[in-house]
């Protein structure tokens, strides 16, 4: 990115696990030296990032966030946005992105007072802390982009359905780890030590992760049969768990998911 965003004052209304991963990512980043104002409605959070970090001060509260920063993200729980939103005063300078989920853009844009220069949505995960995030951003917001870009990768998408398909593959987290869970407890069963399993498994996925993004020209499908050899283990335990329903109950999962993060959108 080439977008000068050395000057800016980045804000943060909320201050919970999301705003304290952002933080502590950017302060790995070329954004370590921009001023950040983080609200201090988690005061420990709060007095943590500005204990850790010289470029962090806590605000006085939402509306002193919003009056010191040029780019602010709204982080606060979807329950509460509305309430939150409506009670701050907004500029026509002001850029905002928006981590809140399940809170569509034209909803929010219904309780701005006045309506910021941009207003975009965002899904920043935890392990944005360490320069490891998948980003997803709509719509493209290049100061955004270069923010998250720096936190890892960030995937501007044109449409709200695109965005919304983004969401609902990051609720694939859980299942990964419990698909190490339950190979770990497999293990554990059949006589092996669980720290040892546990140390051998972590070891193994992190190659494979790294083997997905350091061969980002091939498909998921090449990689497939790359980690697959003919009438092998990994074609064998691959068959069995497609044979068992296992990849139609993967995309029946995602179905549901989407029906609950756009109960609206038709196909």
């Amino acid at each position: 990115m080439t977008l000068a965003l050395g000057g800016l004052t980045l804000g943060f209304v909320g201050t919970g696990t999301i705003t304290e991963a952002v933080v502590t990512g950017l302060s790995r980043t070329k954004f370590r030296d921009n001023r950040i104002v983080v609200s201090p409605r988690n005061e420990t959070v709060a007095k943590k990032l500005a204990a850790a970090y010289e470029n962090v001060e806590v605000a006085t509260d939402n509306q002193d966030v919003l009056d010191r920063a040029d780019l602010a993200f709204l982080a606060v729980r979807p329950q509460i946005v509305e309430e939150v939103v409506r009670s701050l005063r907004f500029r026509r300078d002001h850029h905002i992105v928006s981590f809140v989920a399940a809170t569509p853009l034209d909803r929010l844009m219904e309780w701005v007072d006045e309506r910021p220069a941009c207003l975009s949505q965002a899904i920043p995960l935890p392990f944005v802390a360490d320069l490891q995030g998948a980003t997803a951003i709509y719509p493209p917001d290049e100061k955004a982009a270069a923010i998250f870009s720096a936190l890892g990768t960030s995937a501007q998408v044109a449409s709200k359905h695109e965005y919304d398909l983004l969401a609902g593959a990051s609720s694939l987290m859980g299942t990964y780890f419990g698909i190490l869970d339950a190979t770990s407890g497999w293990l554990e069963r059949n006589g092996l030590p669980k720290p040892v399993g546990d140390a051998y498994l972590r070891q193994l996925f992190a190659g494979l992760a790294f083997a997905g993004s350091a061969r980002s020209g091939l498909s998921f499908d090449a990689l497939v049969e790359g980690h697959s050899t003919k009438g092998g283990l990994n074609e064998q335990v691959l068959a069995d768990f497609t044979g068992n329903g296992g990849l139609r109950a993967l995309s029946e999962a995602l179905d549901a998911v989407m029906v609950r993060i756009a109960p609206d959108n038709k196909k």
